[in-house]
């Protein structure tokens, strides 16, 4: 056998052992859950009724015993009992509202000892939905006060290159730079060829990680970011873990109940800094300016923008930090859901997030956006979204993928990085 056989032997081997050989999980039982009406959309005082099926291998279960509730989301249920199907398929009726919002069912199966889920939520007059929580008279000249002690402090950037991150058309770099306290660290890819290229401020969902490099084959410098002031290139690093069940637990707690020391205070001014670092890249156009994230990188998107006019477009994906006192009013609030126990149930604490709610940076946003979420969100509801959505007063999409829960298809993400490409100029 020649070397060049022996070769494409090998390569043959480590393939069928490393990719087409490695096995995929899925659900031996599943359960579809879906409102009746096709656009699951319903109007106050509309009875609301579920479509349920569940199949094993493809085909409905005859007899299925199911367990049920329904209700307004992420409360207590108004509807819950067991149903049997003698098909594997039937209806739930899930009651209906007298205000706008959204009504969700939860169905599970058993089987040998092992109980699935699964869920539908049909929105009540969406479009209809209001905050709860309140703008506070010195709104604008707190964060302007905030920005005016930021601008003060000089950038101090520090660009190390990650050339086995580099590639023949974009080198990336881990970044970092000085925030309102401490520094903020990021990874920054910028095209190799000289020009002036448009800019992507990419903001993170919750949670403390590494970060990787992306868009480095596009016309465009993207710059990502972590929130914690740590750096964000220790690949195989148990720091974040570590941080992440440690110090910095529950962070979207920390001093609550003083607008001066909440933790976000640093968060939201630091995507701001970000844009002062994305400026002063030689290589940045000076104009075209996105920012786009999901969860609580969708609420940055949103603060970045209400905060910095600077930005000229953004895309946000199901963003947290929305309408938080919803719980105070009955209804579904935002993640983290500060407000739904004794420990942040307290007037100071209160008062504190009106200053940091998307809602109300919502309200100053003037650039166009996407925002993009499903009706089946367990951690962002769309009642907190949409309070937020429909504060929105500028040009505005909204892409609603109604069966999503916390996630995006990939359908999605195509089309938000399709959305930014053109609305920066990029040949996607």
């Amino acid at each position: 056998m020649t070397q060049k056989k022996v070769l494409l032997f090998l390569i043959s081997i480590l393939l069928a052992t490393y990719g087409f050989s490695q096995s995929q999980n899925g659900d031996l039982i599943r359960i579809m859950v879906s409102p009746v009406n096709p656009e699951m959309i319903y109007v106050i005082g509309e009875d609301i009724t579920f479509d349920v099926a569940v199949y094993k291998f493809g085909k409905l279960i005859q007899n299925a015993t199911i367990g049920y509730s329904a209700g307004p989301e992420l409360m207590d249920p108004t509807n819950q009992g067991t149903l049997t199907f003698p098909t594997g398929t039937g209806k739930i009726q899930g009651g209906k509202m007298t205000a706008p919002g959204f009504v969700r069912c939860y169905v599970t199966y058993t089987e040998n000892g092992v109980t699935y889920q699964n869920s539908g939520t049909a929105g009540v007059n969406p479009d209809q939905i209001r905050p709860t929580t309140t703008l506070p008279d010195d709104f604008q000249s707190f964060w302007q006060e905030q920005l005016k002690q930021l601008s003060a402090i000089p950038i101090e950037a520090e660009l190390t290159l990650m050339p086995e991150r580099s590639t023949h058309h974009s080198n990336v770099y881990h970044v970092s730079f000085r925030n309102i306290t401490g520094r903020i660290y990021g990874v920054l890819t910028r095209p190799k060829k000289p020009g002036k290229y448009p800019a992507l401020l990419v903001v993170p969902g919750a949670g403390i990680r590494p970060y990787q490099a992306i868009h480095t084959d596009k016309d465009i410098i993207t710059l990502q970011i972590g929130i914690h002031g740590i750096p964000v290139n220790l690949y195989q690093s148990t720091l974040y873990q570590d941080l992440a069940q440690g110090p910095l637990a529950n962070y979207n707690t920390f001093n609550l109940e003083d607008r001066d020391r909440y933790y976000y205070r640093r968060v939201y001014l630091g995507c701001v800094r970000a844009v002062d670092f994305i400026f002063s890249l030689d290589e940045f156009d000076g104009k075209n300016m996105g920012v786009m994230g999901g969860s609580q990188g969708g609420a940055l998107s949103i603060v970045t923008a209400g905060l910095d006019t600077r930005i000229t477009g953004l895309v946000s994906y199901y963003p947290a930090l929305s309408d938080l006192t919803g719980y105070l009013y009955g209804r579904a609030g935002g993640w983290p859901h500060l407000f739904k126990n004794d420990f942040t149930n307290q007037p100071a604490k209160i008062e504190t997030s009106k200053y940091y709610d998307v809602v109300n940076f919502a309200r100053f946003v003037n650039v166009p956006g996407l925002y993009s979420f499903g009706f089946n969100d367990n951690v962002c509801p769309p009642t907190s979204m949409y309070a937020a959505y429909n504060t929105i007063e500028a040009q505005k999409e909204l892409s609603i993928y109604q069966d999503a829960a916390h996630w995006r298809y990939p359908e999605q993400v195509r089309e938000g990085e399709a959305w930014m490409f053109e609305k920066l100029g990029v040949n996607p």
